[in-house]
């Protein structure tokens, strides 16, 4: 019995030693083709247009609506709760600090994870069933370039954009609310709001953004790649994709965390 349990786990962590292995040369190569100027030719600049408009400008009227609502009404409750307990002064730090840092690229990751990865995952998954990756490949057209390339830089580019306009929505929101709630006038409402930014958290901030485009795009089409040619291993695919998808969010975000705690420590 303990035998069994230990091959189980021995076999458990091989697997998962390959599969981050697998994970990171891939990462890697994708890596080093976002940086070469032939990797754009122009079949993967009319892609990459594309997939940027499903990303981000189809998903606008749900995205504002929900950094509406939500951001509104946790702006509102943080400046009552401010004025409550008499942290006014802290108001700054509580907006940048949470609101702007750590809610907005997430509530905008998971958004788009939600929507475009799990969508990236199975037509991916679905061109491996149906040997379409292999006809790209007799056709010596670069999967990478045409197929993955653009979908990575869209998710990179989308998750910075649409994380800088929830910010920025909720930013105007908690202007009107403390004018509303405590009298603030606009000018010490901005002035709160530049003492409390850093320029070190609006760079581990953009970091952060692009390492949650890049991975929950990578993600998913590494785990469509791993489909096999048959349909029952779609599902299946996309559901290990998502899962690792969302791992990746956590772990990215525990990441960013002990990044900002080192560079508060260090100033």
């Amino acid at each position: 019995m303990l035998l069994t349990a230990i091959e189980h786990l021995g076999r458990v962590s091989t697997d998962a030693a390959r599969s981050l292995r697998e994970v990171l040369s891939f990462s890697f190569s994708i890596f080093v083709k976002m940086f070469q100027r032939r990797s754009y030719n122009s079949a993967t600049r009319m892609v990459l247009i594309n997939q940027i408009y499903f990303t981000s400008v189809q998903l606008l009227p749900l995205f504002l609506t929900v950094s509406l609502i939500f951001g509104s009404t946790l702006v509102a409750i943080t400046v009552k709760f401010s004025l409550d307990f008499n942290l006014m002064e802290h108001l700054g730090r509580f907006l940048m600090g949470f609101v702007v840092s750590e809610l907005s690229p997430f509530i905008t990751v998971l958004l788009i994870a939600l929507r475009s990865s799990s969508a990236i995952n199975t037509e991916i998954a679905v061109m491996k069933v149906n040997n379409e990756l292999k006809t790209l490949d007799v056709f010596n057209i670069d999967t990478i370039n045409y197929l993955f390339l653009p979908r990575i830089i869209s998710g990179i580019i989308s998750i910075i954009l649409l994380s800088g306009l929830f910010s920025i929505m909720v930013l105007f929101s908690g202007a009107f609310f403390s004018k509303l709630i405590v009298g603030m006038s606009m000018e010490a409402y901005a002035d709160v709001l530049l003492q409390s930014a850093t320029f070190s958290g609006i760079i581990i901030l953009i970091i952060k953004c692009a390492a949650f485009g890049f991975f929950i795009t990578l993600i998913p089409i590494r785990f469509g790649l791993r489909a096999s040619h048959e349909f029952t291993s779609i599902p299946i695919a996309v559901l290990n994709g998502m899962v690792n998808v969302f791992i990746a969010i956590v772990m990215i975000e525990v990441l960013s965390l002990f990044a900002i705690s080192i560079f508060t420590k260090f100033t």
